[in-house]
Formats: C-alpha cells, structure tokens, sequence
C-alpha cells in the first residue's frame, strides 16, 4: 500500500480575486504560490478555465499557464482543466504544441467537459454550436491525433503541437469521463474539491474499464481534495470560513470575491444550507498538522490516489503559503 511520502502532491488554482483586491494581485500571487509549491516539491500546479465569475481570474487559461512555467523552473504546469466543449480541438492543439516548445516536458493538458460557466456566457463562446454527448470523445480523438507526430498524407497538422504528445489527463466529476479515460487509457482526475459524490464510484468504473496504452500503461489517479493547514484546528477552521462564503455564494447564485474569514459563519446559516456545505466539502482536510496528516491519510486508504491535488483557498496570501508548506511536511515531502 502507498504511502503519503510516495504519493504525488500537486496544486489546483482558481486565481481567486480577493476582496478589496485586483485582477493584477490575484495574478501576481499565483505565479508566487506556484514558486512556492515548487520550492517545496510539488509535483504539478494546475489552473482550472472558468468564465464570468467576477472572483476567478484563471479564464484565459492557457496564458496564464505560460506565465506560470516562464517563472518556474522544474515543476509541471497545466489545465485542471481546458472545458473542451468551448474550443476547436486544433486551438487547443496549438496553445499546448506551442507552450511545449517553450517549457519542454513540464506543461500538461488536462480536458473537462462542462461548460465552466453560466448559459450566457456559454452561448458566447460556442456561438450556435450545440453540444451532444458523442462530441466530446471525438474531440478527445481528435486532439489525441493532433497533437501526435504527423502522419503521411494527413491534411490537418497542428503547428505547433504535431509531435509534441503533450499529456492529456481526462477530469471529471461523474462516471461519463471515468469510462472515457479508461477506455482510452487515459490518465485520471476527479474533482472531489467541489464534487465528491461520486468519488469512489468513478475510480472504480475508471480502474475497471481500463485498457492500456502507449502513454499511460496503468491506471493513473489524481484526486481533488480542498485542504486548509493551519497552526491549530480552530484557526484552520477560521480560515476555512473564507471558502464556506464562497461555496454558499455558488449555492445560492450570489458569487463574488474570495472573502475575509468570519467567526461562526456556519451559526448563521440554517440547516439546509450547512447540509449543503457538508455535501461540497465532503472531502475537505482542514486542521493542524496532525488533523491534516490524518485525513490525507485517510483518504489515501480509501482511493489508493496516485496523487493529491490541493485546493487551498485562503484570503491572507501570506497564510496561504504556509498551508502549503504544512500540507507538505505532512506528506513528508523535503523542502528544496
């Protein structure tokens, strides 16, 4: 059975713009978050595409990307993930292709298929295209083609990206993607940071359906877990109440900026509405070291994860930091 010193540790950024706040802030703290992690041995940091959301500056995705990898050195960097239904795979074949040719086997792909945004903004992007189910395995196909050296005759070439074989990681938080990447022997991530129902569900059909490939001989695992390290678990608590505002906002169609913590801000909500918090933050790690350490622990038990990939969202960059760096001597990772 693995260990958590041999289990991969990684960082999933949403860029939160915090209140009282700037765009520009939120941008300059991910490339030092992204240092930071790096210092500490994590193994990729990953920036997920959203849009309209006036608290998440990570939408144009790829560029932010290429800022990240151009202030690192070592650690991967890429999209957790790329909502593919909202591009032409050949876009996202030559954004990748040519963030590879600039960072050399560090930048990874990692494709979802929601839409990452409200029906608005949907129709603008996608224009009158409408999504079918069978879609999105074809434009999986397609970029898998894309972005493979090209073949004799082959009309569509990607350049860059022919040749360049970028990673692809299929992300999902229901069975559809967990079958797809299976199939295709795909490496997988299950967002069990904001939808964890169907965690176990979803590894189990993944592992299951299976089939081996030339890039990925065995069923690779990464799971989303949302961890706030702090000094005690009173104060980790504290802090988790900063994303709690954040998650009742999406609940209850009010989002905005990455709030400061409050005291008690579960007392001021009913039942209903703390249900709902539970069920969103079912895999949540927040407390002192030994809290944290425990329940990594725990869900390394249970999902037998390749890798954790963290979410921290926490106001005080300054405290976000030193999460991280609990977070990895609780993984028993070495500081470089």
């Amino acid at each position: 059975m693995r260990t958590l010193a041999e289990t991969g540790l990684s960082f999933l950024d949403l860029v939160a713009v915090r209140e009282g706040g700037t765009i520009a802030q939120a941008l300059s703290l991910a490339l030092r978050t992204a240092q930071h992690a790096e210092s500490l041995g994590f193994t990729r940091y990953w920036l997920a595409e959203h849009h309209n959301m006036p608290g998440i500056a990570s939408s144009a995705t790829a560029v932010l990307i290429g800022h990240i990898a151009g202030g690192t050195h070592r650690i991967r960097v890429g999209s957790g993930g790329v909502m593919l239904p909202n591009h032409a795979p050949l876009v996202v074949a030559e954004a990748f292709g040519t963030l590879a040719e600039l960072y050399p086997g560090r930048i990874d792909l990692g494709l979802g298929r929601a839409p990452g945004t409200d029906p608005h903004t949907l129709r603008a992007l996608r224009r009158d295209r409408v999504e079918r189910e069978e879609d999105f395995p074809r434009d999986v196909e397609e970029l898998q083609r894309l972005l493979a050296p090209a073949q004799p005759g082959q009309r569509l070439v990607a350049i860059p990206g022919a040749g360049s074989e970028v990673p692809i990681w299929l992300l999902g938080s229901s069975l559809f993607s967990a079958r797809l990447a299976g199939q295709r022997g795909l490496p997988y991530a299950f967002a069990s940071h904001f939808a964890p129902a169907l965690l176990h569900e979803a590894l189990a059909v993944y592992r299951s359906s299976f089939q081996p490939s030339p890039r990925c001989e065995r069923p690779r695992v990464i799971v989303g877990v949302p961890v706030i390290a702090a000094a005690s678990d009173d104060e980790a608590n504290w802090l988790a109440s900063s994303v709690e505002q954040r998650i009742y906002g999406i609940l209850t169609g009010r989002r905005g900026r990455l709030q400061p913590p409050v005291e008690d801000f579960r007392a001021q909500l009913d039942d209903h509405a703390r249900r709902a918090l539970d069920d969103f933050l079912a895999c949540a790690v927040f407390g002192g070291p030994q809290r944290v350490r425990e329940g990594l622990a725990r869900h390394l038990e249970a999902t037998q994860a390749d890798e954790f990939m963290v979410v921290t969202d926490v106001f005080d960059p300054e405290l976000r930091l030193r999460s991280l760096s609990l977070t990895a001597a609780a993984m028993e990772r070495r500081y470089r």
